[in-house]
């Protein structure tokens, strides 16, 4: 994940002029930044970041054909589209100037732009996007130009908006209302390679998405989909890693949304939006979504708005970074600093850099120096930011550590190198038995980066480092970049570099690379025979193709994984190839041999390769292999991972049928393992984490956590039978454990149930002379854990396993109208239930409390025809309620969402609120009815004594708890005001309210030397609480 770090640089443009920059556009490969002014076209270079060439446009050609206002480059970057205020789209060629002696990696190139004739469209361009070799230009009279770069030999087509078809989804008999497009025309527009199509907003606000009806995009075979419900929207950005679209709201909102698979509509994904806990007062202080950027991985979004301020989201919701706290802050001497305002902005290569363009970021030209007076030095600001080594490189060698990486360095987090080397010199194997597999989490967690500066002289010629990876123990670390790689020791400080660079310029790391116990696995291509190679480099050995293991490949590699012996390849035709691994003993140098084991084809399940995100080989099994798992088995391979666009596919292996052991099968003869696809639940999640294997605690070898962006984590848990006992065949064998952080995760620490993760610290300049530089700020980078033994205390504890897979198995039964015994004894579910039921209320888990609820009034029903005592108190313990409910049986034969409301024999039937806002169908002569109420009038008194109102009101809108009746009676206990000063002043705190400001009327007011009668105060009090439940 990205984060923020240190004082972000300011550029300055040499050349001085009177016209401020308000774009910025990079290439494709982003080596180049096109800025565009009102009549100048200036090209930069993304390191070192320079000015390279600047056009400035003739002041008759501007009177002709107007200011320069739209750019965008041609994909192999010699060609630059701009458009201008009128009618006219400008070609500008560019190329690239050779010099003898020239080196490309020392200094920045030299290009020459050379201006085409301009293409006269007849209305004003409103925005363009580039299609390899075509152009596609929106115009405000509602038509779509299609041309190609070479304009004059070849033409252009057009096609109307209002001749396309748009519906709600692509079936024609769902269609629905059809979208009117009279006098609208495209607003922005951008193209997703995945989808295959283009994401709109139209100048009134609505979203769209238009895609072919054939294979080739053609104007004339276009249909589109647009939004429901959406009028507001005024930018968009697309993920095509994720196939996400990203629409920017005046509301301050973005919308992220997803094209079904199966009708073609377009499906809210999620949300990306402040609240209070950001910042206060948001919708004022931000405006309207000014422009979306995603990272060049798809990994993040940048996001800002109208009046300001940035904030960095996650592909899936995960708020990382927010600077409206610095944007909006006070000096030091009071006064209130200026917002800084974006025109515009870019990421550079490879998302280490933010360019922006500052609305207000200018330096007058000094006195006395030449030209006007009304010129000044522009300049651009570059953010600098590290991300966590898995955005691009999802390998698992090392899931134990937190290593992040930037243009030039990296930071990880480890223990003492000493210490950590004297164990790996004992342990030299990943043995689930050795000390340091054992306590390799001892000397993880330290709060402390080392920041280890990566060689300068591999910098030179191979940036930007796009891979990096760290070995098992924590002391190695490897980077990949242009060409070539590096590793690096952690104990000896030294880096390792290729000594003939022939060899390092003739390969390049294209799968990713990792560590194999000593050795560096990396999938390259080789330039000099043009062939996909798969490498291991030993790490004690000098860095040399005489001491590699070289693997000929069939394909081109895109992710690459290793698990214990296995390497893992997923390749560009979507298939995966296993190949073994093993350390050969018959020549003095350490190697290795490798041997392919088996392909599988994908292509059935991943419609376009750059989708899948990671594949990993893993141990764990679902519910219907956990049984069929023998001791033997419990370390093998037994499924692999497919991140496919934030869905995780398991393949697991077949075991259903004759097992052959490894030591049975022939060495000439590959043993094919059989994979049966399973897909998890459905839901998003961008990173997955497997233990390493641990024999001593199946539990965590065989729990799976995933990280779900905005919704937290979540953990798959198997439940083993209790005292090696048989399971029973219609329970389930894994629960899915969900829980909310607070950090994004970059790491899992299993034995000591830590998660670790990142966080941005900022400092506000505010010292003296700081006209240019006070709306910047600077960025720390501190590392952050959370232990969760407490949020999963009452979950994961050894003795619940079974009772809560019981209980969740009895809700899911009941939703489908199936019967169901329970071989628990009734007080022991009970208790537990109840244990949960309360954790649930605490911590405002409704779905779950509203589950809770109908479990703890089915148990017990039908074991008795006699019905229990009434209980004479009012409120009775949470342990004390048990004895209303003994020699009870459960009965879940009817689904709650088929009662209505109204008496109900409750031995056959239960009444469960659906939802919020319904209200609980109750007998009063029922014991279990009192019970659960007497369990929320306490939750309700409770959060009443803690002047918690906003709680009380969520609780009362999604439990149906009849608020206005309890308050009522419990207007001379819990509810009555004692003290109105500290209970107005947590009113206004609750609900984020202004204190009122004492104005002239208030001198005469009624309350003024006590001439109010007792208890005006307290139904002026209460009747903004009821107020607040109306709402």
């Amino acid at each position: 994940m990205y984060f923020l770090s240190g004082w972000p640089r300011r550029l300055l443009c040499p050349l001085r002029s009177s016209e401020r920059p308000f774009l910025i556009e990079p290439s494709a490969q982003r080596f180049y930044l096109a800025v565009l002014s009102e009549t100048q076209i200036s090209i930069w270079s993304s390191r070192p970041s320079v000015l390279i060439v600047s056009y400035i446009e003739s002041g008759k050609a501007a009177a002709q054909f107007g200011f320069y206002q739209l750019v965008e480059w041609k994909p192999d970057d010699s060609m630059i589209a701009v458009t201008v205020s009128k009618t006219h789209l400008s070609l500008l060629g560019a190329r690239v100037k050779v010099t003898p002696g020239y080196k490309e990696e020392q200094c920045a190139p030299a290009l020459t732009l050379e201006m085409k004739k301009p293409v006269d469209l007849e209305a004003p361009i409103s925005c363009l996007q580039t299609l390899q070799e075509d152009l596609l230009v929106a115009t405000a009279d509602g038509y779509l130009h299609m041309l190609h770069w070479d304009s004059v030999s070849n033409g252009r087509r057009a096609v109307n908006l209002c001749t396309i078809p748009f519906s709600l989804d692509l079936q024609s008999s769902r269609g629905g209302p059809c979208l009117d497009l009279d006098c609208v025309h495209i607003r922005e527009m951008e193209y997703c390679a995945t989808l295959d199509g283009f994401a709109v907003v139209f100048d009134d606000g609505r979203l769209g998405f238009i895609t072919p009806t054939a294979n080739r995009l053609a104007t004339d075979q276009l249909q589109g989909v647009w939004a429901a419900d959406v009028s507001d929207g005024t930018c968009v950005a697309v993920n095509n890693k994720y196939r996400l679209m990203a629409f920017g709201c005046a509301s301050g909102s973005v919308l992220v949304y997803m094209i079904d698979s199966s009708t073609g509509s377009m499906q809210l994904s999620h949300k990306l939006e402040l609240t209070p806990k950001h910042y206060p007062d948001t919708w004022n202080k931000t405006g309207a979504v000014k422009m979306i950027r995603w990272s060049p991985d798809c990994s993040v979004a940048m996001v800002t708005w109208d009046c300001g301020g940035l904030s960095l989201w996650s592909v899936f919701g995960a708020h990382l970074i927010c600077t409206l706290g610095e944007d909006f802050a006070y000096r030091s001497d009071g006064t209130k600093k200026e917002p800084l305002k974006i025109s515009c902005m870019s990421w550079g290569v490879e998302g280490y850099h933010l360019w922006v363009i500052s609305s207000t970021d200018a330096t007058p030209v000094p006195d006395g120096a030449e030209g006007d007076e009304k010129l000044q030095q522009t300049g651009i600001l570059q953010f600098q930011f590290i991300k966590s080594a898995l955005t691009v490189n999802p390998c698992t060698s090392n899931q134990e550590q937190v290593l992040l990486h930037g243009e030039d360095r990296l930071y990880l987090t480890c223990g003492e190198p000493t210490q950590a080397h004297s164990v790996s010199d004992k342990s030299p194997s990943r043995d689930s038995g050795s000390p340091l597999s054992q306590g390799l989490s001892t000397l993880l967690g330290h709060k402390h980066w080392q920041v280890v500066q990566i060689h300068s002289t591999y910098l030179e010629t191979n940036w930007p480092i796009r891979f990096a990876a760290i070995d098992w123990s924590g002391q190695c670390v490897a980077v990949a970049g242009r060409r070539g790689f590096a590793h690096y020791s952690l104990y000896t400080r030294k880096w390792k570099l290729f000594g003939n660079v022939t060899q390092e310029q003739n390969m390049t790391v294209t799968g990713g690379l990792t560590w194999w116990d000593d050795f560096v696995v990396v999938a390259c291509y080789n330039f000099i025979d043009r062939q996909e190679e798969l490498r291991l480099y030993v790490r004690t050995s000098n860095l040399d193709n005489v001491f590699a293991s070289i693997t000929k490949l069939q394909a081109d590699t895109l992710l690459l994984n290793v698990f214990r012996n296995v390497v893992i390849l997923f390749r560009a035709d979507c298939s995966i190839c296993l190949y073994s691994i093993e350390r050969r003993h018959d020549s003095p140098n350490p190697s290795v041999s490798v041997e392919l084991l088996q392909e599988v084809s994908m292509s059935r399940y991943i419609p376009h390769p750059g989708l899948v995100v990671s594949v990993t080989l893993t141990s764990v099994r679902t519910e219907t292999g956990i049984t069929l798992k023998a001791p033997q088995q419990a370390c093998s391979a037994e499924s692999i991972l497919l991140n496919l666009a934030g869905q995780l596919i398991m393949l697991q292996r077949d075991r259903s049928g004759p097992q052959v052991r490894e030591k049975d099968t022939p060495a000439n003869q590959t043993k094919l393992v059989s994979l049966m696809p399973r897909p998890l639940p459905r839901s998003h999640r961008v990173n997955s984490y497997t233990c390493r294997s641990n024999r001593k605690k199946r539990h965590l070898m065989e729990a799976l956590w995933l990280s779900c962006g905005e919704a937290g984590m979540k953990v798959w848990l198997p439940l083993f039978p209790r005292d090696h006992r048989k399971p029973h065949s219609f329970l389930s064998r894994r629960i899915m454990l969900p829980f909310h952080i607070n950090i994004y995760p970059l790491t899992v620490l299993f034995e000591d149930a830590l998660i670790l993760g990142a966080s941005n610290e900022t400092a506000l300049f505010d010292g003296p002379g700081s006209s240019s530089l006070e709306g910047l700020f600077l960025i720390i980078l501190q590392v952050r854990n959370k232990k969760i033994y407490n949020m999963l205390d009452v979950q994961l504890r050894s003795k619940v396993y079974m009772h809560l897979a019981e209980s969740f198995m009895q809700i899911l039964l009941n939703m489908n109208n199936l019967p169901l015994f329970n071989m628990e004894v009734p007080a022991v579910s009970r208790q537990h239930a109840t244990l949960l039921f309360n954790t649930a209320l605490e911590q405002g888990k409704w779905d779950l409390c509203r589950h809770m609820i109908r479990f703890l009034k089915a148990i017990g029903s039908g074991e008795s025809e006699t019905p229990p005592s009434t209980p004479t108190t009012q409120e009775q313990s949470s342990m004390g309620g048990f004895e209303f409910f003994r020699n009870r049986s459960i009965s879940l034969s009817q689904s709650a969402d088929s009662i209505a409301g109204g008496k109900f024999n409750l031995q056959k039937t239960l009444s469960v609120p659906s939802g919020p806002g319904e209200r609980w169908c109750k007998d009063s002569d029922s014991a279990e009815n009192l019970y659960i109420d007497m369990m929320l009038w306490r939750h309700a008194r409770h959060l009443l004594e803690q002047i918690r109102l906003r709680d009380l009101g969520c609780f009362s809108a999604q439990l149906g708890f009849e608020l206005i009746g309890w308050l009522c009676r419990e207007r001379t206990r819990v509810a009555r005001i004692d003290d109105f000063v500290t209970a107005l002043k947590c009113l206004h705190k609750d609900f984020l309210w202004p204190f009122p400001v004492i104005t002239a009327c208030s001198i005469s007011s009624p309350l003024k030397n006590g001439r109010c009668r007792p208890g005006v105060g307290q139904i002026l009090f209460f009747t903004c609480l009821f107020y607040f439940v109306c709402l």
